[in-house]
């Protein structure tokens, strides 16, 4: 919500602040509400990713770490190239 209508309550949940709004449709339906939607038009700008090709057996080696951490190869790869890159 923006700063200046934080006091201000959201049309369907009444809620005041973004916990409240999340807290509200984790337990309601978007379907129980549609005839108080409207539709809207807005852009989206966002950039799109850069692939880089990796040897075979390199990213066997790459996903079986990003496997034992619980996060995709690529995060892994954006992690470690950030790292290496601040450290420049």
């Amino acid at each position: 919500m923006n700063e200046n209508r934080d006091s201000e309550k959201t049309s369907i949940s009444e809620a005041h602040t973004p916990e409240e709004i999340g807290e509200y449709w984790g337990s309601h339906s978007l379907a129980d509400h549609w005839k108080d939607t409207h539709e809207v038009e807005f852009e989206v700008r966002a950039q799109r990713p850069r692939r880089i090709t990796v040897e075979p057996e390199i990213y066997e080696r790459l996903k079986e770490q990003a496997r034992t951490k619980g996060i995709t190869p690529e995060t892994l790869v954006n992690q470690w190239l950030s790292e290496h890159l601040t450290h420049r």
